[in-house]
């Protein structure tokens, strides 16, 4: 199937809210960790999200330029060809975009698929984040308010994250504390500034002790029955139930049951970063152990081309990543939920 159209990607979000499931959003860096998502989704017959990070778009723009649009674009295109040829509908979102990137990331990018949308194309990027969460609320929600109105010109979904989650991605660092819980006062100033649909959708990435990174259950406090307290303060005002389409971020080493009350809640989307690139590098680290004299030319021998030809490891690599998103769709029950 084709890279989901505005409308099939609504309606992907519509039924995992309903269904009371979410995709996952694997963060790709290359071509190739773009087919193990692919292939991942199509295994488990989920539809699903594949995003390009900040940090992902420049090192896909090649390290001689680095540019990020160049590299979001060129691998927007790849995927635009490629995911014709598996069974499943995928939505394309760019991650974590703070402050100061905005010029030189999402605004262009925004600018080109509104160029797409008034030639009677689809959008490039089905959705875009806005990462504010380093910025005061006012100001967060100003600009979100702005960009939410550039993405509807372009067909797009606007990611908004409004309160700190905690670690570090792509060079955005908060503490582990206490603000990285959202209160019903930050999700009512978001409702007034963005609306509830009125203005344009958005996905909301509320913190409820969220932690990018690598972490084992027990080490960060979730308290995803938080999203229920959220959803429940603004229906009260609006008289519209679950008003919000929340994203989760920093599942690393979440429970199964953390997830499951996350989805009964009202998430739709949730990030998978670091499981994902240790899926794909584990099985390379296993084959450069297991053949050290052929990768290598040890003491001036010719090593051995089949070990080191990078489609040998490349493909481990794939099938690893593939597995681990077979798992995640498992996880957040979109298995066997893709559109017919």
């Amino acid at each position: 199937m084709p890279i989901a159209t505005p409308e099939v990607y609504n309606e992907m979000l519509d039924r995992a809210k309903a269904g009371k499931f979410a995709y996952p959003a694997i963060n790709v860096t290359s071509t190739q960790t773009l087919h193990a998502a692919l292939r991942g989704f199509a295994e488990a017959e989920s539809d699903g999200i594949i995003q390009i990070s900040t940090g992902g778009a420049e090192f896909l723009g090649g390290q001689y330029s680095k540019d990020m649009v160049s590299g979001a674009v060129a691998l927007a295109e790849f995927a635009h060809i490629v995911a014709k040829k598996y069974p499943v509908n995928i939505a394309l979102h760019t991650d974590h975009c703070p402050k100061d990137k905005l010029d030189g990331y999402v605004r262009p990018l925004l600018a080109i698929s509104q160029e797409r949308v008034a030639a009677g194309q689809n959008p490039l990027f089905q959705s875009h984040m806005w990462d504010g969460s380093a910025e005061k609320l006012d100001e967060n929600l100003a600009i979100a308010k702005e960009l939410l109105a550039e993405a509807v010109k372009a067909k797009i979904i606007l990611e908004v994250e409004i309160t700190p989650t905690g670690g570090e991605e792509d060079g955005v660092t908060h503490e582990i504390n206490d603000e990285l819980y959202t209160t019903v006062a930050d999700v009512e100033r978001t409702a007034e500034a963005l609306g509830l649909g009125e203005h344009g959708r958005y996905l909301l990435a509320a913190s409820f002790g969220n932690v990018h990174g690598v972490y084992k259950p027990g080490n960060v406090v979730l308290r995803p029955e938080l999203l229920r307290e959220l959803q429940d303060g603004i229906a009260a005002k609006s008289g519209k139930a679950d008003p919000f389409d929340f994203v989760f971020h920093g599942g690393s080493g979440s429970t199964a049951e953390e997830i499951r009350v996350a989805l009964e809640n009202g998430v739709v989307k949730m990030n998978l970063d670091t499981d994902t690139q240790y899926a794909f590098t584990r099985p390379v680290a296993g084959h450069m152990f297991a053949n050290y004299d052929g990768v290598l030319k040890v003491d001036g021998e010719v090593g051995n081309k089949k070990t080191y030809d990078p489609r040998t490891w490349g493909k481990l690599a794939e099938a690893g990543m593939a597995e681990r998103v077979t798992k995640a769709c498992a996880d957040l029950r979109a298995t066997g939920t893709k559109l017919k």
